[in-house]
């Protein structure tokens, strides 16, 4: 775990200056007069990085943790949606949803967002501060439930506190 409270940001400057690294070797198969583009390029990926995507804590294992969950929910909502499609009567009752969540600003809620969007029946609209805004397929089913579960699990995979809301949540 990297921490933005800490001082030591270099072992993540350092593993994305490794990425990159690999990538410019693989983009140009080792070949070794590549380096005099390719050195001033990553420090250059390295800088615009760590401005875009400040050093923050990242859980790798529980990152590891949520490919599984994530696949599966992605499988169970493509079945999901066929079974509407070809089902007699498409049994739908959309509705768009504001759903307040608790992750803290930045890469916690965008992944939050985007990790919505390929889950069974929900696609994230707007991200809005504390607010993110959910179109539902089926306003009948547990989408309250999976929502909440996948901000925890972006919580543990970020190592982020969730915020206190007003409604006790």
């Amino acid at each position: 775990m990297i921490s933005v409270k800490g001082k030591n940001n270099w072992p993540l400057i350092i593993s994305r200056g490794g990425l990159f690294f690999v990538l410019w070797w693989i983009l140009t198969d080792g070949v070794a007069s590549s380096w005099w583009i390719g050195g001033p390029a990553i420090l250059l990926a390295v800088a615009t990085s760590t401005i875009l995507l400040p050093p923050g804590s990242f859980v790798w294992y529980e990152f590891l943790k949520f490919v599984p969950f994530f696949l599966l929910r992605s499988l169970l909502g493509g079945i999901d949606v066929a079974w509407r499609v070809f089902h007699p009567a498409m049994p739908m009752s959309p509705v768009l949803i504001e759903y307040t969540h608790r992750l803290p600003t930045g890469m916690p809620q965008v992944f939050m967002a985007n990790s919505i969007s390929l889950l069974p029946g929900t696609l994230s609209t707007e991200l809005d501060q504390d607010v993110l805004k959910i179109h539902v397929l089926d306003s009948q089913g547990n989408f309250l439930a999976e929502l909440e579960e996948v901000e925890q699990r972006v919580a543990r995979m970020f190592d982020a506190s969730l915020k206190v809301s007003e409604g006790g949540r």
